[in-house]
């Protein structure tokens, strides 16, 4: 039997049927339990509803431009079928795995006594929980109790939230509401005359928010990144401007001077544009010699934490070996990571009287000025 919020069930319960309130298990009673009443039953109930109400509040509390957009989680080839993993996103723990219909994701709860799917297995099309065997189809419906062989389960037996989950750019991407958009396009990812290589992941103490108004700054190369991106004595950033629309923010012609644009030895100046198509997803070109890109994709974890994942693309080097262009960026990203750890506050605030800004932060002010039109309050304060 099944029992609604504001229902409480008959004391006479089949102790062989799963029972429920609002979706929390229900102490079934023992035959030697003496009768209760109404109130009484509500009082053993309180419990059990004020935890199940915590668990739907957290979604609740993420903004819906984040709910429901797609976040990269994983390498699309690290979970291959048969396979299950557990990450976190948005401060909700996902199970993955992959069954021969694709990637699966799910709440990473067992709804039987609460322990984490990610702890299980999978045997063939279903994940089995690795605490009582409970056996979950994709569609997370339980389809078998092994101590209950003959018993069929209930409809309601089945894990609490099912996402969406997809594959795009070699990466795995989850949606933890109703997607209302589709991935954010890689302009560059079909074009062939690109070679395209995948850095990271970058874990990061730090929120989103920080990690990429950091990728937006170009005014700390010389200091940062000295004799590699940029000279502490050619700091100067010219004026660029800055354009909004629907597909974001972009800032086009931001020119300054580099030791070694093209890997060649030449110090000059170069020019790049950078956008930012989501909360957490933006990206560079370089518009002036060698065609560079970054498609740069996070993760966001927590409030203060993040992964960063990111796309390279350039139509030149094509013989250089990836591991050397890997082992490049992974330098200047580590460079990057105690800055962005170390600033406070950890969230990125959005009053501009917060902190000083000057006319080479343009492309950070627009961020945070976009970020609170968006309704972004993960990772912001």
């Amino acid at each position: 039997m099944q029992c609604r919020l504001g229902k409480v069930p008959p004391d006479n319960v089949d102790e062989d049927h799963l029972t429920r309130a609002s979706g929390v298990g229900w102490p079934v009673p023992t035959k030697n339990r003496p009768p209760q009443g109404a109130e009484e039953r509500r009082a053993r109930l309180l419990p059990h509803l004020k935890v199940w109400g915590i668990r739907r509040a957290k979604h609740s509390m993420i903004p819906p431009v984040l709910l429901n957009d797609w976040h990269p989680v994983a390498l699309a080839d690290s979970l291959a079928e048969g396979q299950i993993t557990g990450v976190r996103l948005l401060d909700e723990q996902v199970v993955l795995w992959r069954t021969s219909q694709g990637v699966v994701a799910w709440e990473d709860l067992c709804p039987h006594r609460g322990t984490p799917l990610s702890m299980g297995r999978v045997e063939g099309e279903t994940l089995i929980c690795g605490y009582h065997g409970w056996a979950y189809n994709h569609e997370g419906q339980c389809v078998r109790f092994p101590a209950h062989p003959k018993q069929t389960p209930p409809a309601h037996a089945r894990v609490h939230n099912v996402y969406k989950a997809t594959e795009r750019y070699g990466l795995i991407w989850v949606c933890l509401g109703a997607p209302e958009q589709d991935i954010t396009t890689f302009p560059e990812w079909d074009d062939a005359s690109y070679r395209k290589v995948l850095c990271g992941p970058y874990p990061a103490n730090a929120s989103a928010t920080r990690f990429v108004e950091n990728f937006l700054d170009v005014a700390h190369f010389p200091y940062v990144h000295e004799g590699i991106l940029g000279d502490p004595n050619h700091a100067e950033i010219e004026k660029y401007e800055i354009s909004v629309g629907p597909e974001g923010i972009t800032a086009k012609d931001i020119r300054f001077w580099q030791p070694n644009p093209d890997g060649l030895g030449i110090p000059a100046i170069v020019s790049y544009t950078y956008s930012v198509f989501r909360p957490f997803t933006a990206y560079l070109r370089k518009t002036t010699g060698p065609s560079f890109v970054i498609y740069f994709a996070l993760t966001p974890v927590t409030e203060i934490s993040c992964i960063g994942w990111m796309w390279l693309a350039m139509n030149y080097g094509h013989d250089t070996p990836a591991e050397d262009i890997r082992a490049f960026q992974d330098g200047i990203v580590a460079q990057d990571l105690p800055i962005v750890a170390a600033q406070k506050p950890e969230r990125l605030p959005l009053d501009l009287q917060a902190e000083l800004h000057h006319r080479s932060d343009a492309m950070a002010i627009a961020y945070r000025k976009q970020l609170k039109e968006w309704g972004v309050t993960f990772g912001t304060a």
